[in-house]
């Protein structure tokens, strides 16, 4: 080399730094990122656990899921039987089958629905839609009224508005949703004929066509709107009774984080500040009391998007809940544990987002 090309090489500019490379660094030091990591490889575990137990419980159970599916002339033939049995896996060892079950987890089957003869993965497509419809709407429902009354009887304690409420949500804890769903159909349909008694659009009314599955979403992106007014109503009372139970139990819970929090110096340092009642409130108290709520929230949600079992019978509404019932009467094991695993997926899901939730807005869980 001459001592030319050495000066060149001396003059040369060093390679620029990477831009994003310190913004890397600090997101991998981050504590929210920490907590996502931790959070996501439990939720990992938990999952494999749960179908594990999902897949014990299941094969516990007594009774020939062939037998109970193929009718009783059928069921008479053993070649019949065997060729189900063989079909569907049932004489292979359990060892054999939960590792079949496990790879087909993974790889997103489910399995095949015994009695519609389906990929369980296609029939949950098929029913979840209409479920997560109906348990968003009453969720929605239930947050907005069970989280604005809580807020004013914990304002207004031991008056009238806040006797009245406690009185209000102790009847909605107390009264079995059956029960209310079958008052509110006798009333509101057989007697007033406001709502409709069945179903997710009215007779005669096309569906809008498919994107989400969601009759209202899918009617808005498509304009049309008779649609969209016939899902809506079909939605209002179902999804007002499955909201009952809800509404009763985030107004009792928001009442005590918030009689929790409005004790506190800082609340009585803001109000001496002179700061008017709606900022103390909404900066001061609900902002120290959502984690609280958030959490209940989040179960609630997951309650009402697995348990609208009841809901969706008594109202005749083809969500989940039916192809759950179905399922579970025919003894078909297949969709029986692709339900359980959807309704676990949920509640796991859902404390995830929650226990991020909870980094979110205090910091101070970042750590723990």
């Amino acid at each position: 080399m001459t001592p030319t090309d050495a000066n060149s090489l001396l003059d040369r500019p060093a390679p620029a730094a990477d831009p994003l490379a310190p913004r890397l660094r600090a997101l991998r030091r981050s504590p929210l990122v920490a907590l996502i990591c931790r959070r996501f490889a439990a939720l990992v575990f938990l999952v494999l656990a749960i179908a594990t137990i999902a897949f014990v419980l299941t094969h516990l159970v007594p009774g020939d899921p062939v037998q109970a599916n193929i009718g009783i002339e059928a069921a008479a033939n053993p070649d019949v039987v065997a060729t189900y049995r063989e079909r569907y896996g049932f004489n292979d060892p359990l060892p054999t089958q939960y590792v079949h079950y496990l790879q087909g987890l993974l790889h997103g089957d489910l399995g095949e629905s015994i009695q519609t003869h389906n990929a369980v993965s296609h029939d949950l497509a098929t029913f979840i839609p209409a479920t997560v419809e109906l348990a968003v709407l009453a969720v929605l429902i239930g947050a907005l009224v069970g989280v604005s009354a809580g807020v004013v009887a914990a304002l207004h304690r031991n008056r009238p508005a806040d006797q009245v409420l406690r009185v209000i949500s102790l009847l909605g804890i107390s009264m079995p949703i059956f029960w209310i769903g079958l008052v509110a159909l006798y009333v509101f349909f057989y007697k007033l004929g406001w709502f409709p008694s069945s179903g997710r659009l009215d007779p005669g009314v096309v569906p809008p066509p498919h994107v989400t599955g969601l009759y209202t979403v899918d009617a808005l992106l498509a304009g049309r709107w008779g649609t969209f007014w016939s899902a809506l109503h079909h939605l209002i009372l179902p999804a007002l009774v499955l909201a009952s139970s809800s509404v009763a139990l985030l107004t009792r819970f928001t009442r005590s984080a918030v009689l929790e929090v409005i004790e506190k110096d800082y609340v009585r340092a803001a109000r001496a500040k002179g700061l008017r009642e709606r900022r103390v409130v909404i900066g001061h108290v609900l902002r120290a009391a959502l984690p609280s709520v958030v959490t209940v929230v989040g179960l609630v949600f997951a309650n009402v998007l697995t348990g609208a079992i009841i809901v969706e019978y008594i109202f005749g509404f083809p969500g989940m809940g039916k192809y759950a019932f179905q399922s579970a009467t025919t003894l078909d094991l297949p969709a029986i544990m692709g339900t359980s695993m959807f309704v676990a997926v949920v509640y796991v899901t859902i404390n995830f987002v929650v226990d991020v939730l909870y980094g979110v807005i205090d910091p101070r869980m970042r750590v723990s």
